[in-house]
């Protein structure tokens, strides 16, 4: 059986798409009709029934892909790890994801890749726009805060951060001061990523505060611009610990206890099995993972 048929077929399947599995794979798309069929011949079933737009697994389908998905995506990423041992990995990496982590995080582990002659483009989005860049091939790499829900996605944790609710040490000590923490930090302005606040929502949910604080004052998508407000004495946030580590050793924001501690958050490299059969895509990918994967899990460096 041709591994050139399994990879159009797995691609078909992901895709529901003759035409989204030939732009992916770089070929015509009456070449992947003819693999299918190759395929549907050599099996003696059918694989799918053609729809108006798109197309539709049938049980065979179901069952080949649940036997060779993850085996051939495994086999294929063997594959270009060991291409990139000879082949040249020079060229563009296309990176999305959250601008905060980013420029703190992930830009200074891009450096040995640089290094060797990559080219790496930076750009901001949320999870949701990650995860449509990488299904129609806009991108090569994204990072994000939550899994993907398409199995066509790929992702590996690389990093978890406390979460702390932070303030300037005048509003901290009111809020301290208070018995009732939820009522306290209702009463102070709410800084925020988003009107989703999903980082304050985290926070309360751990500490199991029942309070819905009012609308943010300010939002921000980029945490870092966050802090100046906060330094200054308007009002309370929840941030990563990277991005108010250094603030919290100079005094100028201070840590809200919650009644629980610090949740946590975690960051998630993703990808697509098709990205991987670029050299440049599977050794980026590889580097990261084992670059941001140093802090894992290390409770001892955010102490």
């Amino acid at each position: 059986m041709s591994l050139s048929r399994l990879r159009t077929f797995i691609e078909v399947y992901r895709q529901r798409s003759i035409s989204g599995a030939a732009r992916r794979l770089n070929l015509t798309q009456p070449a992947v009709s003819q693999h299918i069929a190759g395929l549907e011949a050599s099996l003696g079933r059918t694989l799918f029934h053609r729809l108006p737009s798109g197309v539709e697994p049938t049980p065979a389908a179901d069952e080949l892909a649940a036997d060779v998905g993850d085996k051939l995506d495994q086999a294929e990423a063997a594959l270009a790890a060991a291409r990139t041992r000879s082949d040249e990995v020079a060229g563009a990496l296309h990176i999305v994801g959250h601008a905060d982590f980013l420029a703190e995080v992930v830009a200074a582990e891009l450096v040995p890749l640089i290094k060797v002659g990559m080219r790496v483009r930076l750009q901001t989005g949320s999870t949701s726009v990650v995860c449509q860049m990488l299904l129609d091939g806009s991108c090569d790499l994204g990072i994000t805060v939550y899994p993907p829900e398409d199995d066509r996605l790929r992702c590996e944790t690389v990093r978890q951060e406390p979460l702390l609710a932070v303030a300037a040490p005048e509003v901290a000590q009111r809020i301290a001061a208070r018995a009732d923490c939820g009522a306290a930090l209702c009463e102070e302005p709410l800084l925020a990523y988003s009107l989703d606040r999903p980082l304050v929502d985290a926070w309360l949910q751990f500490n199991q505060l029942d309070v819905r604080p009012p609308l943010p004052a300010l939002l921000g998508q980029d945490l870092r611009g966050l802090q100046r407000p906060l330094q200054l004495g308007v009002g309370w946030t929840v941030l990563p610990h990277y991005l108010c580590a250094d603030a919290l050793k100079r005094g100028t924001l201070v840590e809200i206890e919650g009644p629980v501690g610090r949740a946590r958050l975690d960051y998630y490299l993703m990808w697509t099995a098709a990205g991987l059969r670029q050299p440049r895509v599977a050794h980026a990918r590889q580097a990261l993972l084992w670059r941001l994967r140093s802090g894992v899990g290390d409770e001892k460096q955010h102490v």
